[in-house]
């Protein structure tokens, strides 16, 4: 499994690198509640047409656009929280072995491919939305704007984009000195090192509480 370290221990040595983990993490956090919330409304909006169409013959008017335009909101929101916790597919059974400079050289190259790959879609993202503001483009059916949905995934991107910058700047620590404790990145963990730290996190929440 993977983790994303706490940067509380080992930000003594990293204070920047420390502070922007925990300032973009804040940010991320906001946008996938934001993709959280919207599946929560597309549910209650389904249930809604459900029992409308069902009951009083009323179903919603544009259900089907309101699916449509939600679709890019809990699809990419939460794409750089996912990345900050290590949740995307990985190749680990290449990874697993590798140790020190090795495994952190490749995560560098791994990282500087998806900034490439990122700031392509980045690009192409900005001028869908451009286009589709620009021309004023709608649903079919309830004619709803779908520029926001548009406009939501080149945001998404661009976080996702500052995500990786932050990561490489950590692997790029380590790369320098293996020894230091990773800060910003993902690493892959073995279940007993996963509980452990799971257990840490969960004391140090407990005691933060007290002190309050």
């Amino acid at each position: 499994m993977h983790s994303n370290p706490s940067s509380a221990d080992a930000g003594a040595d990293a204070p920047t690198l420390s502070a922007l983990d925990r300032r973009l993490g804040k940010v991320e956090t906001g946008f996938n509640l934001v993709a959280a919330l919207a599946i929560f409304v597309l549910m209650l909006i389904g249930v809604w047409q459900v029992l409308g169409r069902t009951l009083f013959n009323a179903p919603v008017r544009g259900y089907i656009d309101f699916v449509e335009l939600s679709i890019s909101t809990f699809a990419f929101l939460g794409i750089a929280y996912c990345q900050r916790l290590g949740g995307h597919v990985r190749m680990e059974m290449i990874l697993k072995p590798m140790r020190g400079r090795l495994l952190w050289s490749t995560e560098i190259f791994g990282t500087l491919v998806a900034l490439a790959v990122i700031a392509v879609l980045i690009w192409y993202g900005w001028g869908h939305f451009l286009r589709a503001y620009q021309l004023g483009d709608s649903t079919i059916d309830a004619e709803l704007p779908v520029w926001p949905s548009k406009l939501a995934v080149p945001v998404a991107f661009a976080l996702l984009w500052l995500r990786l910058l932050v990561q490489l700047a950590g692997y790029l620590r380590l790369a320098v000195d293996p020894r230091r404790r990773p800060v910003a990145v993902t690493t892959v963990l073995s279940p007993e090192e996963l509980a452990a730290h799971e257990i840490e996190e969960s004391i140090g929440a407990a005691e933060r509480d007290r002190a309050r």
